[in-house]
């Protein structure tokens, strides 16, 4: 491959490989096979780089190229190549050898990749079929990967990010035909610009996602600085969501994200000094209402995450909210949280909890989204948007520290047949009121703690913003003639119509 091939077609040589699943096994399944496949290509061709690099550079030195290659950002053992691989592929093993690669290039790069491809077997007769078909689905993927346009040595496609492009419009299809359970590892791409551009991350920040999916959302934030001066954390509950990730930070980069296999709530492994880490800026799509998310411990929680309230049983939205607030930094922290609008309103636990982060005065925003915009479930949903920099209610002296601003921005987007979107023109629009904290008729108002008080600090949008559009007054003269006018023309039709069914006599 060369610099001419374009992302377009890079795309869909790759998209063609799953067609070996299509079928036969769930797409929420074999995204695993096709983006581990990617990432094994991925570091096959840079090794091939670095090798002919330093062949040439040390005239075919083997010991001297063999030093270099030691020192380089990932090693491959020759048994685990993708050439190697490729070269096996009518083999009657073939799952078991590609196995027995992921554990090469694990051990190789145990620091990187330590249990990265514990999740996935491409030997397993529940996932992929019995030995026939397996063989024969794992050759087709292998000589797939192989088409001589998909080369992603540095020295063919230059600076351009392909890998990263190419995982995330990979990810992005697999969310689209896995249904709900595409929620569980990605955030729609706009929806991610518009938090990245709400939270508005700077040089060094650290940067925390504790329900980080596929880590889409975090590289979102990352690229919204502009330099790699940053550093990126996560969590993540589900093992081979987890090692996604892990291959997605990679593919883009982002060698340093340190990011956990735990779950945030009841076991969170981000912890430094017997205390849970805190970072400058957190953003999350955590499950929706998590039924069972550790009620039963909450009321001991070793790191006094929940002193607000303890959030019901059946719902975990506000302990990830409560999680998030806690690790952000005191005094300047910013949280990005996308919720169910349940979260806005339900009384009872969450109540409490939602009036003490108003009483608090770290609660900035709450925007309104678009219904459809989310895989695998039609309700809409809102941004909350907490700042932990906010001055006390008695204390605040700017228009920022004394409002909450409330956005409706859920009639804005593009109208898709099974997905909507939000445009770019939306996306700014949301972005710029926020940073403006303005007002807009119909869109955005800025409410005082007494307004909130007055609701009994329900946060439900349309209490504060009216989107309410007066119907225009009838002119019932002028309808009434229109209304003549249209029952003669239909009285001269129909006696047309006698006159003809008269002639044949009907």
């Amino acid at each position: 491959m060369n610099a001419n091939v374009s992302q377009k077609e890079i795309n869909d040589i790759v998209w063609r490989a799953c067609d070996t699943f299509r079928g036969a096994v769930d797409p929420a399944e074999y995204k695993n096979y096709i983006l581990t496949m990617l990432f094994i290509k991925y570091v096959s061709d840079l090794w091939l780089d670095k090798f002919d690099e330093y062949d040439k550079k040390y005239n075919g030195d083997k010991t001297r190229i063999e030093r270099a290659l030691a020192r380089e950002r990932f090693i491959v053992p020759s048994e685990a190549t993708f050439a190697y691989l490729y070269g096996s592929r009518d083999m009657t093993n073939i799952g078991e050898i590609i196995n027995i690669a992921l554990e090469k290039i694990e051990d190789a790069n145990k620091i990187k990749l330590e249990n990265v491809f514990r999740n996935i077997d491409f030997n397993s007769e529940s996932a992929l079929g019995q030995a026939k078909e397996r063989n024969r689905r794992l050759k087709n993927l292998l000589e797939d990967f192989a088409d001589p346009r998909l080369d992603l040595r540095p020295s063919r496609i230059g600076s351009r990010d392909v890998i990263g492009d190419v995982y995330e419009y990979l990810i992005a299809r697999f969310a689209a035909g896995a249904g709900k359970k595409a929620g569980e590892f990605y955030t729609p791409p706009e929806v991610s610009t518009l938090l990245a551009k709400l939270v508005d991350a700077k040089e060094g920040d650290r940067i925390c996602d504790p329900a980080c999916g596929s880590g889409s959302l975090l590289i979102k934030v990352a690229q919204q600085i502009g330099s790699d001066n940053f550093a990126l954390f996560g969590q993540e509950s589900n093992g081979s969501t987890w090692s996604l990730c892990r291959m997605n930070m990679f593919l883009h980069g982002k060698d340093s994200a340190q990011i956990e296999w735990c779950d945030t709530i009841n076991n969170p492994k981000l912890i430094q000094d017997d205390d849970l880490m805190r970072f400058d800026i957190v953003v999350a799509n955590p499950p929706f209402s998590l039924d069972k998310w550790g009620h039963e411990d909450a009321g001991s929680d070793k790191w006094n995450r929940f002193w607000r309230g303890i959030p019901p049983k059946s719902r975990g939205d506000y302990a990830f909210i409560s999680h998030m607030v806690e690790i952000a930094l005191e005094g300047e922290g910013k949280i990005g949280v996308i919720i169910p609008h349940g979260v806005l309103f339900r009384s009872g636990a969450e109540s409490i909890i939602r009036r003490k982060f108003i009483e608090d005065n770290i609660l900035e925003a709450v925007i309104g989204l678009p219904a459809q915009l989310f895989y695998g479930t039609g309700i809409p949903a809102a941004i909350m948007i907490f700042n932990k920099a906010r001055k006390p209610w008695d204390k605040a002296k700017n228009k920022r520290d004394k409002h909450v601003l409330f956005i409706d921005a859920s009639r804005e987007f593009a109208d898709g047949k099974q997905q909507n979107r939000l445009r770019e023109c939306d996306i700014e629009k949301v972005a710029a009121t926020f940073k403006d904290f303005k007002e807009i008729e119909k869109y955005s108002h800025l409410a005082t703690l007494e307004e909130i008080k007055e609701a009994e600090f329900n946060l439900n949008i349309p209490r504060y913003v009216d989107t309410f559009v007066e119907e225009e007054d009838v002119d019932i003269p002028a309808t009434q003639k229109e209304i003549k006018v249209i029952e003669a023309e239909l009285a001269k039709t129909q006696k047309e119509l006698d006159k003809y069914l008269g002639e044949l006599g009907l």
